[in-house]
């Protein structure tokens, strides 16, 4: 009973180091964007720095993960949870990298493509509010609300989609703007990619709960 109980302590322990880790990224974004619009550099190295932490967390996570592995005898249950965090941690990390990967490419933007900035901001907006909604139900153990936040990731695809699009357009109407472009393109790829991370913690989450792994990406 006590060595159960441990257990369950030493559990609780991980879930709040990954909801930690997961408040700093979904941070990190909201950070990284307003740097972007702003052309607000002091932010953009903020975020940039701030990744090292989630780094250093990454790696504190997984030790917490192999100590419960190896001086415990976890049930299978107990297994699905911890093979879990060390998977959702990776996707994390990457939604910390997508963070600093923004802002570094904020610190070098001189010009602004308004046309497509609202269109920006409502991608990112919905990228973000997908990876705070697929930490949550990770931490409620939601499988219905995981499966509709993986259905979001439609909208992230067809904004990416559209404002390609536009983005093509405007280089081929004034090459002059074609740096912006550029810069622009790779803000909503890394977008994009946030949608791909927070589908995969709410398959991870479904995973977490069933014992059944599906994969869309």
């Amino acid at each position: 009973m006590a060595a159960r109980f441990s257990f369950d302590a030493e559990l609780s322990a991980l879930s709040a180091s990954l909801l930690r880790m997961s408040s700093l990224a979904t941070e990190a974004i909201a950070s990284a964007i307003t740097a972007f619009e702003q052309h607000d550099t002091a932010r953009a190295e903020a975020v940039i720095k701030g990744d090292a932490r989630l780094n250093e967390l990454e790696r504190e996570i997984e030790h917490q993960c192999m100590t419960l592995l190896l001086r415990q005898q976890p049930v299978a249950r107990d297994l699905r949870i911890i093979s879990t965090a060390m998977k959702m941690i990776t996707d994390i990390e990457r939604i910390g990298d997508a963070a600093a990967d923004i802002a570094e490419i904020s610190r070098h933007i001189v010009r602004d493509i308004p046309a497509v900035l609202p269109d920006i901001r409502a991608m990112a907006e919905e990228a973000q509010s997908m990876v705070c909604d697929a930490v949550e139900a990770f931490t409620l153990a939601d499988v219905a609300a995981a499966k509709k936040i993986i259905a979001r990731d439609d909208i992230v695809d067809d904004a990416f989609n559209n404002i390609k699009k536009r983005l093509v357009s405007v280089l081929t109407e004034d090459s002059s703007m074609a740096d912006t472009a550029i810069d622009y393109l790779m803000v909503i790829k890394y977008l994009e990619r946030l949608g791909d991370h927070a589908v995969n913690v709410c398959e991870w989450t479904e995973y977490y709960k069933t014992g059944v792994h599906h994969t869309g990406n």
